[in-house]
């Protein structure tokens, strides 16, 4: 299984970011210890902090991934075009959040990516990434 995870803005200062809120961990790290964990299925980690390298790589891998882990970050709550890209491929996506974003600001509320997922995986940290792999997988499972 080929999965993809993509994240948006701001994500790569996970650890020393509102450590209150995204924890101490890096991203790196975390993506150690799953790429260890799930070291049977091919795993690639894309992060920009720019709109239209985000939606270049759902493109690019949209047709051939079997999954796509997608945490746009602000550019959920603002980017109809990483929506447009999330509709127009035939990859299942899951968008992912560390926070629980309906119990912050309220303009984080509303997410242009959400009518286009599979599901929404949010609030559990960056556990959130392994549920999403988890999800990926029992779906092979049932097939």
């Amino acid at each position: 299984m080929k999965l993809q995870i993509i994240n948006g803005p701001n994500l790569n200062l996970i650890g020393q970011r509102e450590k209150s809120i995204y924890g101490v961990m890096s991203f790196d790290d975390y993506l150690h210890y799953l790429l260890k964990k799930y070291s049977a299925l091919s795993i690639d980690y894309f992060q920009s902090n720019i709109e239209g390298e985000i939606i270049d790589k759902i493109q690019e891998v949209g047709y051939s991934s079997d999954g796509i882990i997608l945490n746009a970050a602000a550019y959920t709550h603002t980017s109809v075009g990483i929506a447009d890209a999330v509709r127009a491929i035939e990859t299942p996506v899951i968008e992912v959040h560390i926070s629980n974003t309906k119990s912050r600001e309220d303009y984080r509320h509303k997410s242009f990516i959400s009518p286009h997922v599979k599901g929404i995986i949010q609030g559990f940290g960056l556990l959130s990434y392994e549920l999403a792999i988890i999800s990926f997988l029992d779906r092979i499972k049932d097939e």
